[in-house]
């Protein structure tokens, strides 16, 4: 016969065990700092639906707000984050705020060899890998091939057969592409802050000159596609992927790699150095660079996945704008951003807000 004492025991210590087994049964809580095109609700949908003890939660973000994000927390709050590639090994040494990525849980052999290989290249530490690519694409030309047939580069945005017809975007890339158009390596000179101080100075002067060819300065891929889908703009400084969408409404519009080399971005995934799930994180990793999903997330951001065959798996309407747009050559003639030292960026904005307060 059991004591009553010893009842109350048992029923406590049962309680117990079915209150942990059911916490553990619980879903875990997948964590995303990401961009607003790379979290489509129906990848979510599926994710969870394969994995059903995982739930994501989603962060939207950009390069400045994920480091600020991170740096203010010790890298806590978050299990993957998706920053660019030229953002993180500078960062890491000054901050840590990453941690190394076990390569032996993530599927790397349905990566494109040159993308997985830059990638490493700009975020190996130490040995450690801290990023692996996901999404690619470049920043170029946006021309009507009806109004502006020769437009080729960079330089073209200031030629004055377009003036007050042609549109940029006042952010680093349009100094980057100005430099490269100016016979200049802008990359080469991030080793010598005076050189690239000249470097600016000169790009600085050269799109000063050049406001009087500007009809408007774009903030967001809705701002150009009004402006060129209106007639107002023939020439613009673009992201591919915003000239793949235009081109399914107007079949004049192309996206034109610059003859000086298409500015190359590649966005990562990169584990938070106090991430809570990382087993969670290699799934998702693993599971956004299936074909299926690929096609459905490339159809929302317009960018192509950093995985072989990445053409043929967007969606029709973007395909054919894509092959059309890079020859063999202009592949392998892509300019990667490359690690951004500290200092260049507040040297960059200095010079972005003289052009922005210089008169026409």
């Amino acid at each position: 016969m059991t004591k009553p004492g010893l009842k109350y025991f048992l029923a406590s210590a049962l309680g117990a065990t079915f209150l942990i087994g059911t916490a553990s049964a619980q879903a875990e809580t997948l964590r995303l700092l990401t961009w607003g095109s790379y979290a489509p609700e129906k990848v979510i949908e599926l994710f969870e639906k394969k994995y059903p003890d995982i739930k994501v939660q989603v962060t939207f973000s950009n390069n400045e707000e994920m480091i600020a994000k991170l740096r203010a927390t010790g890298g806590a709050g978050y299990d993957v984050a998706q920053p660019s590639h030229d953002r993180i090994s500078a960062v890491q040494k000054e901050y840590g705020i990453y941690k190394p990525m076990d390569l032996s849980k993530i599927n790397t052999g349905v990566m494109a060899p040159n993308l997985l290989d830059a990638v490493k290249a700009n975020t190996t530490i130490d040995g450690g890998v801290y990023a692996v690519p996901h999404h690619w694409g470049t920043s170029g030309i946006m021309v009507d091939k009806t109004k502006a047939p020769n437009a080729k580069g960079w330089a073209d945005l200031c030629d004055p057969q377009y003036k007050g017809r042609t549109s940029m975007r006042l952010r680093r890339t349009i100094l980057l592409g100005t430099a490269f158009s100016l016979g200049k390596d802008p990359f080469a000179a991030y080793a010598n802050l005076g050189e690239y101080q000249k470097i600016l100075d000169e790009v600085t002067a050269k799109l000063i000159a050049c406001k009087s060819n500007i009809k408007a300065y774009w903030n967001s891929g809705d701002d150009l596609s009004a402006l060129m889908l209106s007639g107002e703009v023939v020439v613009s400084e673009t992201w591919d992927s915003t000239a793949y969408k235009l081109a399914g409404q107007n079949s004049n519009i192309l996206y034109v790699p610059p003859s000086t080399g298409a500015l190359t971005w590649i966005d990562t995934f990169a584990l938070p150095k106090k991430g809570e799930a990382d087993a969670a994180a290699y799934k998702w990793i693993n599971f956004v660079l299936q074909p299926e999903i690929v096609t459905l997330m490339s159809a929302k951001s317009g960018s192509m996945a950093a995985v072989k065959g990445a053409i043929d798996l967007l969606p029709d309407d973007k395909k054919a704008a894509a092959k059309a747009a890079f020859t063999d050559k202009d592949l392998a003639n892509l300019k990667f951003f490359a690690n951004i030292p500290p200092g260049i960026e507040d040297m960059e904005g200095k010079a972005l807000e003289r052009i922005k307060a210089a008169s026409n």
